[in-house]
């Protein structure tokens, strides 16, 4: 991608030096470069500052475009209770999980504050993390943070003040734009889904206005030039530099940046990018206005690139940070691209497959790999692990099992000496070793680690005292 990068640059440099030494004659390609290269590193730091913003933002239109609630979509201001693991062929968002079932909201607390209720959950393991517009999780009720027993929060907008009922907790959003993305541990059978169901329905979300009186929620309103079924990310990386830009304006009205973007703000406002007011593209200049065409591409490759940015752990990908981001601006764009809706690490790590034991790229195509467990090394966690299978795109694998993941409630079978073997590659290892694989498509592949609640006592991967071992080619 570095390579893709640079050439991007080269052909930027060569046309606008043609432009400039053909152009009246006011300014030549010397003068001329040195501030549209500004211009352009400018826009691209402002793209990827502004990417999950934007993403989050598409991603509410996609789920939130239906009049009434149904199986994965609702309208705002409502609940989704997903009754099910997401289809292998939902691609609205990227990195799935078939772990939990979810509970998700998009809220606008810009106007009132909207009142969360939830259920005792008992013994079963969950979290309810609030997103705001930026992605970072604001808080996290769950059974690590705030136990089991049922509870009410009242999530309020960055300009808010009152009185809320008693017996409500206050969450205040940074921003108008609130994301719930709950996760209620599910084992996938019959009697489980209908158990986490009762869970669901017993949770309740209305506007405070409402608090304590019989609400009916409105319709919601349908757009129908939506497209609902190519993926947000996809939208999201085609839209031009103009169309992207007048978006990212748009939504800062509502959503204002930190205190401490205060220099990326400073910097955006160079090419017209001022909070709280529109985009004017004509405040660039003629030759910036033709520059700035190759931003999306340019930003897209640095996120892309970020990953190789970080030193592997025996091929895993682990990021420092989720969940919380600072002014890491490009870490909180990729994990957008490639993991929307990340939890906060003492809540959940996601180490991602980058290479096998030998540094070479997973493809089921023409390789079977084998995923190594000494005995009493599984994931150290409080809550529980899953190995994912993901596609190049990060999306779940198709296969004649309709298996997606492995986690600690497979009964595996386990080798002499006490140790575990897992199995990723395309065809079945044989009836004897079956329980133990998780198929991999007959092309490139990710997988993906998912450990919720990691203990924070060696062994511990937080520490770094616990290692996802590598993912060796099978001899």
């Amino acid at each position: 991608m570095k390579g893709k990068h640079a050439v991007l640059l080269l052909i930027l440099t060569v046309v606008l030096g043609l432009i400039a030494c053909s152009d009246s004659g006011t300014k030549s390609a010397a003068t001329a470069q040195p501030g549209v290269e500004d211009a352009v590193k400018t826009a691209v730091d402002a793209y990827i500052y502004g990417y999950p913003l934007v993403t989050m933002d598409m991603t509410r239109k996609v789920f939130t475009n239906v009049a009434t609630p149904d199986s994965a979509h609702a309208p705002m201001g409502q609940l989704v209770r997903f009754r099910t693991y997401p289809p292998v062929d939902n691609h609205s968002v990227t990195a799935p999980n078939a772990d939990t079932l979810y509970l998700t909201a998009w809220l606008d607390v810009s106007k009132e504050p909207w009142i969360f209720s939830f259920p005792d959950m008992g013994d079963r393991y969950y979290l309810m993390p609030m997103l705001d517009g930026w992605t970072d999780v604001f808080q996290v009720p769950g059974k690590r943070t705030t136990g089991s027993k049922a509870q009410k929060y009242a999530i309020t907008g960055p300009g808010w003040s009152g009185t809320l009922p008693a017996g409500v907790t206050e969450y205040k959003s940074p921003t108008a734009l609130v994301f719930i993305i709950g996760r209620i541990y599910c084992t996938g059978t019959p009697a489980d889904y209908a158990a986490v169901h009762a869970v669901q329905d017993k949770s309740s979300l209305v506007p405070l206005s409402s608090y304590g009186k019989p609400y009916t929620p409105p319709a919601g309103q349908v757009d129908p030039s939506m497209d609902m079924k190519t993926a947000t990310r996809d939208q999201v990386d085609h839209l031009d530099v103009v169309a992207y830009f007048t978006y990212l304006a748009q939504l800062l009205k509502a959503n204002p940046p930190a205190p401490e973007d205060a220099p990326m703000v400073a910097n955006m406002a160079k090419i017209g990018l001022v909070p709280g007011q529109d985009f004017d593209p004509s405040k660039l200049g003629a030759f910036d206005k033709e520059a700035i065409k190759v931003v999306p591409k340019l930003g897209q490759a640095r996120i892309v690139e970020f990953a190789k940015k970080v030193d592997p752990v025996n091929g895993w990908l682990i990021l420092p940070k989720a969940g919380l981001y600072g002014t890491d601006y490009l870490d909180r764009a990729f994990v957008t691209a490639f993991g929307l809706g990340a939890n906060r690490p003492q809540d959940a790590i996601y180490p991602v497959g980058q290479k096998d034991g030998s540094g070479g790229d997973y493809d089921g195509a023409s390789k079977k790999y084998t995923l190594h467990f000494d005995k009493g090394q599984m994931p150290p966690v409080n809550g529980f692990w899953s190995l994912t299978m993901y596609d190049a795109a990060y999306f779940f694998v198709p296969n004649p099992l309709n298996r997606y993941t492995l986690s600690q409630r497979n009964k595996f079978i386990t080798n002499a000496d006490g140790s575990v073997d897992l199995y990723l590659q395309a065809d079945s290892p044989g009836k004897a070793k079956e329980a133990n694989w998780l198929p991999a498509p007959k092309a490139k592949f990710i997988p993906m680690l998912r450990l919720y609640w990691p203990k924070e006592t060696p062994p511990s991967i937080l520490d770094g005292s616990w290692k996802p071992p590598a993912i060796n080619e099978a001899k």
